[in-house]
């Protein structure tokens, strides 16, 4: 017996050195250079500190406070994580002794040859078992349950990245409706002022009553058009209150009515920077490493176990021929070799590498997708930005074209008619130019939050 146990370890020593042993995750091959709308100097660097600070607005940082504080999805990825780490825990204690104390207490009686006898029986004992990882499967499970956290963690960062981003986001929005309900307001009350004056001119007989029907025609329009804005406010202000864990309200999340001005450029960076600073990549990174883990864990499961038990107690019984008592102790060593499982282990090894395959796939994917939105949210900031100064040329025009088409009416030159077009085209372009101008600021958003940052580990 002692020979054979000798020849199964070093057998099993043998095979250990063929073990499956984890490779670190390394970065895609043939990165870019740079994006392919770059347009910023060498060595850009993105933002190290929150990128929203560059609106200078302090009800837009109380709300991001509160929301870090108080917003009930990221609670819920908090116990995640907690959770994460407990099982982390729980994983790495299996590389430990255990030690358990037990204890027992009885009565009993027993007939016997001079009549029954009753004795009282004590016991304490202490119980220690550990289990030698010589093919480092505890270990492997532990390392796979750290590297669980670490993806639990940078999923709750992504989870900070995207709330964040939807309440700024829904923050101007509010703002650009607001603005555009002023602008109504103030549409109101010109074409209100319209209307007088063409029907005094239709009651004096120099206009025909057509035109009078226009102008309240015209008016009785930008009215309904309010009732939208004011719908799409209420709406924005909901969500920002749920966001920030509050019932839906309209009261706790600002009243700022001008939309800010933003520079042109936005620094991003490196496309070798977006690796780190992206907490999805991060994510799969770190589940890449726990299935690899989970791979050794499964080939190692393959091989002999070795567990050791040792107890060491004090019992006492006190029986009608006396008492008796005394320590006892006990060392014992198991050797488990697994000879015949009908595949199961050599399976679970296979599906453990699917895993893998899946995550690295999964990773890949992750990095390509990475690097379409920041390429979109370039395209989309730059056609912004081009977009918004053709319309501010366009609002130039036609409050231009308005004063002329309404001199032209006054001294009788034309018909209500241009007047009306004019009327309408500036409003459309004033509206259209808030939404624009509201539009670039979701475009930076949307691009803030796919360049990432290391803001978030501050921050949870």
């Amino acid at each position: 017996m002692i020979r054979l146990t000798s020849v199964l370890l070093v057998t099993s020593l043998v095979w250990g050195c063929s073990l499956h042993q984890p490779e670190p995750v390394q970065p895609p091959p043939d990165l870019p250079a740079k994006f392919s709308r770059w347009q910023g100097s060498a060595g850009e660097q993105q933002h190290s500190a929150p990128w929203w600070q560059d609106f200078a607005d302090p009800q837009l940082n109380r709300l991001i406070e509160v929301l870090l504080a108080e917003n009930l999805s990221l609670e819920q990825g908090l116990a995640r994580l907690e959770q994460a780490r407990a099982t982390a825990r729980q994983a790495g204690a299996g590389q430990w002794p255990s030690l358990t104390l037990s204890g027992e207490a009885g009565r009993s009686r027993q007939p016997g040859a001079t009549g029954p006898s009753t004795g009282d029986t004590r016991q304490l004992a202490v119980a220690a078992a550990f289990e030698i990882d010589l093919w480092g499967k505890l270990a492997a499970r532990s390392k796979a349950a750290e590297h669980s956290t670490q993806a639990n963690f940078a999923e709750l960062q992504t989870l900070t990245l995207g709330l964040v981003s939807q309440l700024i986001d829904l923050y101007y929005l509010a703002v650009e409706q607001r603005a555009q309900i002023r602008l109504v307001d103030q549409t109101i009350a010109s074409f209100s002022e319209t209307q007088n004056r063409v029907e005094h001119r239709y009651r004096l007989g120099v206009r025909p009553a057509i035109d009078v029907y226009q102008a309240r025609q015209s008016l009785q329009n930008a009215r309904a058009g309010r009732e939208l804005f004011e719908a799409g406010l209420a709406n924005a202000e909901h969500a920002m209150a749920v966001l920030i864990g509050r019932y839906p309200d309209r009261t706790s999340t600002g009243k700022l009515a001008t939309l800010p001005a933003l520079e042109t450029s936005f620094p991003v960076g490196l496309p070798s920077q977006l690796l780190e600073q992206r907490p999805d990549l991060q994510t799969a990174m770190a589940r890449i490493a726990a299935a690899d883990q989970n791979v050794a864990a499964a080939i190692a499961d393959r091989f002999p176990s070795i567990n050791l038990l040792a107890t060491y107690g004090r019992s006492r019984q006190e029986l009608a021929s006396g008492v008796l008592s005394g320590d006892f102790w006990s060392l014992v060593s198991g050797l488990t070799l697994p000879i015949f499982d009908a595949g199961r282990r050599q399976a679970e090894v296979e599906r453990n590498q699917a895993v893998l395959r899946e995550a690295v796939a999964a990773y890949r994917l992750a990095v390509l997708n990475a690097f379409r939105e920041v390429e979109d949210g370039l395209a989309n900031h730059q056609a912004s930005n081009l977009r918004i100064r053709s319309l501010e040329e366009t609002e130039t025009a036609t409050a231009a074209t308005m004063r002329l088409a309404w001199q032209n009416y006054l001294q009788g030159l034309s018909d209500y008619l241009p007047v009306l077009t004019a009327q309408r085209a500036h409003y459309d372009t004033q509206s259209h130019l808030l939404a624009a101008r509201r539009q670039l600021i979701s475009h930076r958003i949307s691009l803030a939050r796919a360049l990432g940052g290391n803001w978030m580990v501050t921050e949870i």
